[in-house]
């Protein structure tokens, strides 16, 4: 038995969200990760000792699998909105008028703008 389409957006929400939650929650390793580059050892590793709490845990247990489930989205997502010639006549012919091939609204549809504006952040 198949889900019902806005069941299973719901379903997704929710998961998505929960992702933003505990990402939110964890401690950002942005800067501690510059220096500990610096104090990697001859077997590629770095010997440290840190405190992490339960949600940078949590956070880190699942992190690569959610990134590569996003990943995967958004590549899909790609590959569904891309431009195709629209096959009407335009005033200027260097710079034809195209739309996407998923959804038909004028190139770069909103899926693609909500995509590039996310990841260009």
């Amino acid at each position: 038995m198949r889900k019902q389409p806005d069941r299973q957006r719901s379903r997704m929400r929710e998961r998505l969200e929960a992702m933003r939650a505990r990402a939110e929650k964890s401690t950002s390793w942005r800067i501690p990760v510059a220096y500990l580059l610096r104090l990697v050892n001859h077997k590629g590793e770095v010997p440290i000792g840190t405190r992490l709490t339960r949600e940078d845990l949590i956070f880190l247990a699942e992190a690569r699998e959610e990134v590569e489930l996003l990943a995967e989205a958004a590549l899909r997502i790609l590959e569904l909105h891309h431009p195709k010639p629209s096959g009407g006549l335009s005033s200027d012919p260097e710079n034809p008028l195209r739309r996407c091939r998923a959804c038909m609204t004028r190139w770069p549809c909103p899926t693609f703008r909500a995509l590039t504006t996310s990841l260009d952040h």
